[in-house]
């Protein structure tokens, strides 16, 4: 596909051009080192870098026109389209110029602090044993059919996004299950998108460093509910909300399209009763269909009744619905469970918010038969305000708390970890407790005073095989960590 230079600034009011206005364009990157022949590149400019500064490399590669924000800009060498807003104008002419890929398939967003990544993936294995090829995008991977690609954001920028969605067009997807993160949802990324059902799973404290209130979080969450709503190319859009929630009531005012409520405590269109957890798993009954999951937990039943609120939605049989679930495994880095011939259980989980601590925490106090030793950190640079209250959730919680790094980013681990213990200190009473800066040695550590019966909890990083640390990312993966733990105590 191709559209010519002057085409992308008719969209925009205020733009200029600079050189060849009938110039064709074959593609748009924000990476110059992505691009090539025939490519608009985008001068993006950001904290750290400047994407003025690789027009050569741009050039080099095959780019013929440039896409900038600098009302001053000038080049003899390249022709430029330039725009009063690069974020607003970027939400405009890349969906277009991909002639919005969305309106192809079914898309599924699912939004909320915790769930959103174990739910997809249940979405994604229901629709896939109904017969449908399936694209997911998330906070682990991203996925084609059965192709796996890596991915650096929740939800892509505008850029990659689109050209994700344009790729899962031409390889016919039928359906794309994404998560949707309130950043996403602030800055517009997923502009050009229609959906077709939105998902609420939770709202609890997180990413407050960028929204600075929960109102604003939440808010934020909402217009993913306004989008849904929305009149477009497709008919059936549906609202899967979980009214346990008191942000519920906040989306479902924001929503004008079918709504599906789901929970434990409310009446509601979907609610579990009968629940028993496990540590093998957990039973319950919705409506007329009654489950035996291999997934443990209280967090895990809302995450199933959000799957199935979503696929019943979009028309998928009950039995199928069923069969799927009772199939489903595990994520990774979600309650997941580190097998070794020791006598005691090891749990890696990606819980890094309070209410996520809170969730892991209480699903293992209903499965353990002895202790319960916690292992977890906070995150550099992003909310301070949640380690105390995390750190008082894992005193009150556990029976040995050990914390230590997450990712540490440009802040001192050592500053990070004692406001973790002003929190933990409130409540951990005469428990066991320690501060561990390095993470490799927390776990040993957690590993090495395991008795039977114990589990022990690496909570944080979840599916991360990475920890960035002021100055470099280093290779980190906890699950390798404990296996080598189990190793050296033999």
């Amino acid at each position: 596909m191709t559209k010519t230079l002057e085409e992308l600034a008719l969209l925009i009011q205020g733009t200029k051009i600079i050189g060849d206005k009938n110039i064709s364009i074959t593609g748009i990157e924000h990476d110059s080192r992505k691009v090539t022949a025939g490519n608009i590149f985008v001068c993006m400019e950001g904290v750290h870098v400047d994407g003025h500064k690789f027009i050569n490399q741009a050039i080099e590669n095959g780019a013929v026109a440039v896409l900038t924000a600098r009302q001053d800009f000038q080049s003899d060498e390249i022709s430029a389209l330039i725009v009063p807003d690069m974020l607003k104008s970027l939400a405009v002419i890349v969906p277009y110029f991909y002639n919005y890929p969305a309106k192809n398939f079914r898309v599924i967003g699912v939004t909320g602090t915790n769930g959103k990544t174990t739910t997809t993936y249940m979405i994604r294995a229901i629709l896939m044993a109904a017969g449908y090829k399936v694209g997911l995008i998330g906070t682990i991977q991203m996925m084609i059919g059965d192709e796996i690609f890596p991915v650096k954001n929740t939800t892509p920028n505008v850029i990659d996004l689109q050209h994700t969605l344009n790729e899962m067009r031409e390889k016919n997807v039928d359906f794309v299950v994404m998560e949707v993160s309130s950043h996403a949802l602030a800055e517009n990324r997923i502009a050009g998108i229609e959906f077709d059902t939105a998902i609420f799973t939770n709202l609890t404290q997180d990413h407050l460093d960028y929204h600075k209130t929960m109102e604003n979080y939440r808010d934020a969450k909402a217009k993913l509910f306004e989008i849904v709503s929305r009149t477009g190319t497709k008919s059936n859009k549906n609202a899967v909300i979980n009214l346990d929630d008191a942000a519920g009531a906040t989306m479902l005012e924001h929503t004008l399209c079918n709504k599906i409520t789901y929970g434990i405590e409310k009446n509601c269109d979907l609610r579990a009763v009968d629940v028993e957890v496990k540590a093998s798993g957990t039973n319950f009954s919705v409506g007329d269909m009654k489950l035996n999951l291999h997934v443990t937990g209280i967090f895990n039943v809302y995450n199933v009744l959000a799957a199935i609120g979503a696929t019943l939605a979009e028309k998928i049989s009950p039995d199928i619905i069923k069969s799927a679930l009772e199939n489903f495994k595990s994520v990774h880095g979600r309650f997941e469970k580190i097998f070794a011939d020791v006598p005691f259980t090891i749990i890696v989980d990606y819980a890094h918010t309070p209410d996520g601590v809170k969730n892991v925490l209480e699903t293992a106090r209903q499965i353990v038969t002895n202790r319960i030793i916690t292992v977890f950190g906070c995150g550099g640079d992003r909310d301070n305000t949640k380690r105390p209250i995390m750190g008082k959730l894992a005193a009150e919680l556990s029976d040995v708390v050990i914390a230590t790094s997450d990712n540490p980013r440009t802040e001192e681990p050592e500053k990070i970890l004692q406001q973790i213990e002003v929190g933990v200190k409130e409540k951990i009473g005469d428990k066991f407790f320690e501060s561990i800066v390095d993470r490799r040695q927390a776990i040993f550590r957690a590993v090495q005073i395991a008795t039977a019966g114990d589990i022990i909890l690496i909570l944080g990083k979840g599916h991360e095989n990475y920890q960035i640390l002021k100055d470099k990312t280093i290779h980190f993966d906890d699950r390798e960590v404990a296996l080598e733990a189990v190793s050296s105590r033999k």
